[in-house]
């Protein structure tokens, strides 16, 4: 019968021990205590508490990077403070393994003297039995061999088997051969029966153990247990050793069935980082443009930071190696970011000295009366500033109160002198109404020479009246022919006509030319308005009511613009 049972762990099945600590300050208490008594100090815990105290740490830092980035700073400046808890953890850490060490180099030369005690009780073992063949030993003499055994207790790992094996041997040969008396021998298995099948029941206990760590840890003290008993009667033997590895076996596959579950949960995690290192991987950077496609990229970057965060471990072999790749993206987003930052503070800063210079020639020109040379350069400014970019925040307002301040003091100024004009036509239409009802009040049949004299008078008042709204200028001319068509015989309308333009002419040019020259005014003021209105519409953040006001204004001066030049084709017909 072989009452051996492999319970070795291989290194795919390393515990994994869950770290409790929710700050780098727990682990740092917990690493005090380890300090305080190395005997608890675990591999596998210590390498959780390393991995976790890291995480926590590269959190920490990456927080403070983001904040730092987002105040306008960029990760290439960033400098960490330095941190004391890292210098704290380092410092534990390297004393716990001087005394892991220490603690290990005793224990060996313990084991090493143990195993060397129990070959040598081995050995007294085979000559009781050798004894027993011959003369007959003494059961006291056995029992206390096997206490001393029992005392021996740390021997090297890859010893412990087969110590137990001869052990075993030895210990069912001086049974099996002794003459002793059957009371004591079936005393003693009985009482060594009884102890294997309580080890039994609470290795079949441990089926519903919920930790699965712990139950397989339970389950090699129960191993010891089993083996440091004395043996049972021979016809027992099997059925007892076949009841506990019935038992064992059942916790060493849902021991295997956790393992290979973490496995596959590793995997998971890994096919789940790798595809947050591929989207970081696949940022075009040269579609990051702007600074709100920068931070809306960083929003995206760091909502990635976070779920790694929340994953898992990744399998042994690969998460160190998917930890430096999704490091290594990161690291190039931010350094990108700092860089972009870096020459968009420096472009902003030329920004603001090429915005500045336009203020000044806005501000030079503003107070202007040359309407249309000045209107085109207030435009040719307008256009210039919104090809230039940002300014930094602070100045962006400032800046373009300023410049916008400058040339609307130009328009307006425009404005009140256009809409002096406008007055004047208005003083025109209401005069010439006043000529048409006074011709009106004649009888064409019954005219005396003062009649004529009169009448004359007023169409010469007429000629010498200037231009009415254009709007009305056809439906009043018509008028004043369909009046004048009765009196044509007898009164010049051409004199004052003919008066009126040699007075333009001498004053300001032919009425053509003046024609002209408000009609060009009136294109220079729509192209003013309507880049006036692309820039609002780019730049400022005004009220629909403002920009409404502004396209009605075009409207206007288009339709004047349209009535201007309609007067200009009815003077060149009439030259003709």
């Amino acid at each position: 019968m072989n009452e051996e049972l492999n319970n070795e762990i291989t290194p795919e099945q390393v515990e994994q021990v869950a770290v409790k600590a929710v700050t780098r300050e727990d682990i740092i208490t917990r690493l005090q205590e380890i300090v305080g008594d190395i005997s608890i100090a675990k591999r596998p815990e210590l390498e959780s508490l390393k991995q976790s105290f890291y995480k926590l740490q590269r959190t920490a830092q990456e927080e403070q990077v983001a904040a730092f980035v987002a105040g306008d700073g960029t990760a290439e400046e960033f400098k960490p403070e330095t941190d004391p808890l890292d210098e704290q953890f380092r410092k534990l850490m390297n004393i716990i393994k001087e005394k892991k060490a220490a603690a290990q180099e005793a224990l060996e030369i313990v084991q090493k003297e143990n195993y060397k005690k129990k070959l040598e009780l081995l050995d007294r073992f085979k000559a009781l039995i050798e004894k027993a063949n011959t003369e007959g030993a003494s059961y006291n003499e056995f029992k206390a061999l096997l206490q001393e055994w029992k005392e021996i207790k740390e021997v090297p790992a890859d010893k412990v088997n087969e110590l137990w094996k001869a052990y075993q041997q030895y210990a069912e040969q001086f049974y099996d051969i002794q003459k002793l008396n059957n009371e004591f021998r079936e005393y003693d298995f009985k009482k060594n029966m009884e102890a294997k099948i309580a080890i039994c029941e609470e290795a079949e206990r441990l089926a519903d153990e919920p930790d699965i760590v712990a139950a397989f840890r339970k389950l090699q003290k129960l191993h010891q247990d089993y083996r440091e008993t004395g043996p049972v009667s021979k016809e027992s033997r099997e059925e007892i050793w076949t009841r506990f590895k019935a038992a064992s076996t059942v916790i060493n596959k849902r021991h295997q069935q956790h393992f290979e579950q973490l496995k596959e949960k590793e995997k998971e995690n890994l096919d789940q980082k790798t595809v947050i290192c591929e989207l970081l991987e696949a940022i075009e950077f040269d579609k990051l443009t702007t600074f709100q496609s920068w931070n809306d990229k960083t929003q995206e970057v760091l909502a990635l930071q976070k779920k790694w965060k929340d994953i898992g471990f990744a399998p042994a072999k690969q998460n160190q190696k998917i930890f430096e790749r999704f490091r290594a993206a990161c690291d190039q987003f931010f350094s990108r970011k700092g860089e972009f930052f870096k020459q968009a503070k420096s472009d902003m800063t030329a920004n603001l000295e090429r915005k500045t210079a336009l203020c000044e020639q806005a501000e030079a020109l503003k107070d202007s009366t040359d309407w249309k040379a000045t209107g085109d350069k207030m435009a040719e400014l307008q256009k210039q500033w919104r090809e230039i970019g940002p300014v930094q925040k602070k100045y962006t307002n400032s800046i373009w109160k300023r410049f916008i301040g400058a040339c609307d003091y130009f328009y307006e100024q425009r404005d009140k002198n256009t809409s002096s004009k406008k007055h004047e036509e208005n003083a025109n239409l209401a005069s010439k109404k006043d000529i048409l009802a006074k011709l009106k009040a004649f009888d064409p049949e019954n005219l005396s020479d003062d009649d004529v004299q009169a009448i004359q008078q007023l169409v010469d008042d007429w000629n010498g009246t200037g231009f009415v709204p254009f709007k009305v200028k056809d439906k009043i001319a018509a008028e004043f022919k369909s009046v004048m068509e009765p009196f044509s015989g007898i009164v010049r309308s051409g004199r004052g006509r003919q008066s009126q333009r040699g007075t333009a002419s001498r004053e300001s040019g032919s009425p053509r030319e003046k024609l002209m020259r408000q009609y060009e005014q009136k294109k220079s003021e729509i192209q003013t308005y309507e880049n006036n209105l692309g820039f609002m519409n780019a730049s400022s953040k005004a009220g629909n009511g403002f920009v409404d006001a502004i396209k009605a204004k075009i409207e206007t001066l288009k339709q004047e613009a349209d009535d201007l030049l309609a007067q200009i084709k009815a003077l060149d017909v009439e030259e003709e």
